[in-house]
């Protein structure tokens, strides 16, 4: 039973995580492979990665960013 007084438990939100989804909004040639600019589809996190060679997966250049808020 609970007293008429007391106060609920306060909850720290947990910070929702999600794997990526990385969509690519541009590719460009260089002499190291390809060049892509991603975006997350869900949290719109963008990052840079580089595809060596048109048979290897594409791997992160840069860490993941996203544009400050207003």
């Amino acid at each position: 039973m609970t007293a008429l007084h007391t106060l609920p438990i306060p909850r720290i939100p947990q910070p929702t995580t999600h794997e990526h989804a990385w969509l690519v909004e541009s590719r460009h040639p260089t002499s190291e492979g390809t060049v892509l600019y991603v975006r997350c589809a869900e949290c719109a996190m963008r990052r840079v990665d580089l595809q060596p060679h048109p048979q290897m997966p594409p791997a992160a250049v840069s860490i993941g960013f996203s544009a400050p808020q207003p």
